[in-house]
Formats: C-alpha cells, sequence, structure tokens
C-alpha cells in the first residue's frame, strides 16, 4: 500500500522530466554570426560583450535602441533616452568592427506618450534621425507602443498606419535605412489573464504586459503595419519576433510572400517556434532568404548557444530562456531544426549583409 499519497493542487505540479536524450550544445556558431537584434540590457562594458561574443562566435552585435539606456535587474528593465553618441563613444569606436547601432529618434518616449502635443513631431524625428545617421546609426526602430501607448493631443491612440507618420518611413527608404518595427506582442497578451492563458505566469509577474482590451485589437494592428509596409515599398522593413506572430506561420508565410521588403527575425521567440518545429523548419528553409538571426536578450554565452542548439542540431525536448532571459521559466520544451548548412549561413550572416552592407568591408566576414 502506498504510504506516500498526498493531494496535490495543479498550481503546484511541477513535474521533473525523465525523459533520456542526447545533449548537442554547440559551443559556437558553426558559422560567423551578427546578433541583428539586442539591446544594450543595463551596464555592461564593452570589453565584457566582446568576451561573450568571442567565446560564443558572435563577430558582431546590433544595437538597434542606440539612443536610449535599459536599466536592467532580476525585476526587468526600464528604458531612458540619451544621446547616441554615448553609445559610440563607448562601444563603436572602441570596437568599429563588432559593435553598430540602429536609433529610435524621437520614438524614444515613454515618459510622456503623447507624441503629437505639437505639429512638429514627424520634422523633429526626421531632423533627428538625419543627425543619428550621421553619427554613425544604420536603422530606425520602432517599438510597440505605436498602436498601443502613443497618443494624439485629443488622448487617443494613434494607429500604426497614421500617414502624418509616412514621411518618416519615407525618409528612411530614402536613406537606405532599414525599420525595424515592433507592432503587437505575443497573442496570449490580448487574451484574458485566466487559467486558459499560455503566458498566465508571465502576466502574473508583469502585469504591464498585458494587452487585453488595448483600443486597437492584436489583428488591427498588425492590418495596420501590413498597410505600412505595403504603402512603402522603397522602404526595407524588419518585422521581428517573426513578424509578430509566431503563432500563426501561415499568416507569416503570406506577409512575405505579399511585401518583398520584408525582412524578419525570430529573436525571442525560439519558445514559440521550437514547440511546432516541422512548420518552423519548413518555413526557414522556404523563406531562408528573409530570415535574421537576433536573441533580444541579455548577453550571454549560454543563451547563444541555446539559439545555436535551435537552428544547428536535431536536439529534442530541451529547455530554453525566458524572455528576459531566465533559466527555469519553460512553459513547455523546444526541439531543434537542424537547419541545412546554405540556410544557417544566410540566417547567421548573409542576409543581414544585403541590408548593411558596410558589414562586408569587416575584416571578420568572408567575402560575399
Amino acid at each position: 500500500m502506498c504510504e506516500n499519497k498526498k493531494n496535490i493542487l495543479l498550481k503546484d505540479f511541477k513535474p521533473k522530466s525523465v525523459l533520456k536524450r542526447p545533449s548537442n550544445i554547440p559551443n559556437k556558431a558553426k558559422y560567423p554570426v551578427v546578433d541583428a537584434h539586442n539591446h544594450l540590457f543595463g551596464d555592461v562594458r564593452a570589453e565584457k560583450l566582446i568576451e561573450v561574443m568571442d567565446e560564443v562566435g558572435v563577430k558582431v552585435f546590433i544595437n538597434v535602441s542606440g539612443n536610449v539606456s535599459l536599466p536592467f535587474d532580476d525585476k526587468g528593465y526600464t528604458i531612458q533616452r540619451q544621446d547616441l553618441q554615448i553609445f559610440i563613444d563607448n562601444y563603436i569606436s572602441k570596437y568599429p568592427d563588432r559593435f553598430l547601432a540602429y536609433t529610435m529618434s524621437d520614438f524614444a518616449q515613454w515618459n510622456d506618450f503623447c507624441i503629437f502635443k505639437t505639429d512638429d513631431f514627424v520634422e523633429k524625428t526626421i531632423q533627428h534621425l538625419e543627425e543619428d545617421v550621421k553619427k554613425g546609426a544604420l536603422g530606425l526602430k520602432v517599438t510597440k507602443e505605436l498602436g498601443l501607448r502613443f497618443k494624439d493631443k485629443d488622448g487617443s491612440i494613434i494607429r500604426v498606419d497614421d500617414r502624418r507618420l509616412y514621411p518618416v518611413w519615407k525618409r528612411a527608404g530614402e536613406l537606405n535605412l532599414p525599420v525595424l518595427m515592433h507592432i503587437s506582442d505575443p497573442a496570449a497578451f490580448f487574451l484574458p489573464v485566466n487559467e486558459y492563458n499560455e503566458h498566465y505566469l508571465s502576466l502574473q509577474e508583469y502585469p504591464g504586459w498585458s494587452f487585453q482590451g488595448s483600443y486597437f485589437s492584436k489583428k488591427q494592428l498588425l492590418e495596420q503595419r501590413d498597410r505600412v509596409v505595403a504603402d512603402h515599398p522603397d522602404t526595407t522593413f524588419i518585422c521581428p519576433h517573426a513578424a509578430n506572430y509566431a503563432e500563426d506561420l501561415d499568416y507569416v508565410a503570406k506577409f512575405l510572400d505579399e511585401n518583398k521588403n520584408v525582412y524578419i527575425d525570430f529573436s525571442a521567440r525560439i519558445d514559440e517556434l521550437g514547440r511546432q518545429p516541422y512548420s518552423s523548419r519548413n518555413f526557414m528553409i522556404k523563406y531562408q532568404d528573409r530570415i535574421l538571426f537576433g536573441v533580444d536578450m541579455p548577453l550571454t554565452a549560454d543563451i547563444y548557444r541555446c539559439y545555436f542548439r535551435f537552428l544547428e542540431t536535431a536536439d529534442e525536448c530541451f529547455d530554453y530562456p525566458d524572455y528576459m532571459g531566465r533559466w527555469g521559466y519553460s512553459r513547455w520544451k523546444i526541439y531543434g531544426l537542424y537547419l541545412p548548412d546554405e540556410v544557417l549561413r544566410k540566417i547567421y550572416y548573409e542576409n543581414i549583409l544585403k541590408i548593411l552592407p558596410v558589414i562586408r568591408n569587416s575584416q571578420n566576414f568572408p567575402a560575399g
């Protein structure tokens, strides 16, 4: 007779897997890597970042929010605007072949989400964008606040496809700058925060991530973004996080088919892609010319190696870091895609060279 029986609440149920499968975690990536989507989380010295990058084979780090700082601790991060020159002086000037930056221009605004207080917001945004480009910025980053939090002078939420902003996207194209546009968030962030929500624990810990009841639905936000992309065929757009709909790769495929000026990255989405490995592998092979590598997490060797494991190996049922770069918060296990070598090369560095040819001149990369 079993004497160890006791009632366990479902919320306390934390089974430990007894599955035995081999681990093939790469020490370094198989090919040179450009981390095309990351931020400077916290006050980490350039020398420390280079140490991690060299350890795992990352040749170039692109800080897509070069004119902001992100103080970071175990409770998350906050965002503060700063001069782009600070990142240039402390990182790019010290290691010109290893660090690059985008700017957020005047979209770097969090203390007051009313961006159209005056009629010159677009004019100033373009002016400051051009100034940052002269300093060395190579792209424009736009956050999810557009469509979710940025407001007009009357207090209404500004649409992603607000035509007053069209001159910004047009000017970026004229300057040959990619626009990295993060619109919306994971699908479950827009659903009720209850026992059926697959992000329930994350939304309990970070309630500000919930957009249930937002003025625009996720569907509306993506429709607005897609309209902006279609209306600016001469501007290159990078739609991060698997076009912010990794839960529906059929939609992402259609979006890419209809818009040849779009690239995507899969930063902070290997959890979504790794739970659908057959679909993800087929998708990445089919769209191998349109996908960029990025992690969008604090720089650690183990995080990079997990991404390499996901792309390069056929490992099964393994853990991954959460959105904050922490281990032990997996909602499910993921599976490796064992992508062909030609696909890995394109994702790791060749595709970003097409967007930012300045990288091609770096000593770190083979001649293209």
